[in-house]
């Protein structure tokens, strides 16, 4: 019999020098394995969007029943807690302001793993920058992957 698969927490966030300029983005599951990457011309959006889209990548390719996604990004978190995504794709990827909606390249496939997964996948808002080991940790690896550029 195989062992029940696991709930996983994850932390993610974004960081930019400038915006747009040059950023970063980072996952970490507390005591687990965490990943971080860069962009040279970026913006802070499109970071912390980064930063789900690579945790969930990761994570639904393990055998987890359960992913809880924690950000500051209350862009991203509300996406799908108040399920943006549903009206943009309703409106053929418009926003409410009759506009296209930003960002359509990250948000499609973060879109499809979060409602596709096997896994059952939350969305958490912490607030930044608020003392948060987990989500000050993924905050430094984010800012030092803006910084090197990788």
């Amino acid at each position: 019999m195989d062992a029940p698969a696991a709930s996983v927490i994850v932390y993610t966030d974004g960081a930019c020098r400038g915006n747009p300029g040059p950023g970063g983005w980072a996952w970490a599951v507390p005591d687990g394995p965490y990943a971080s990457g860069a962009d040279p011309a970026t913006t802070n959006q499109r970071m912390e969007i980064t930063a789900a889209l690579e945790a969930l990548r990761y994570l639904t390719s393990q055998p987890v029943s359960e992913i809880e996604v924690v950000s500051d990004s209350t862009y991203v978190v509300n996406c799908f807690k108040d399920r943006w995504w549903q009206g943009w794709q309703r409106r053929n990827w418009m926003n409410s302001q009759k506009k296209p909606v930003a960002n359509r390249d990250l948000w499609e496939p973060l879109i499809e793993l979060a409602v596709a997964s096997e896994a059952r996948v939350t969305w958490r808002w912490v607030k930044g920058h608020s003392g948060d080991r987990w989500n000050d940790r993924v905050d430094e690896l984010a800012t030092a992957a803006a910084d090197r550029g990788r």
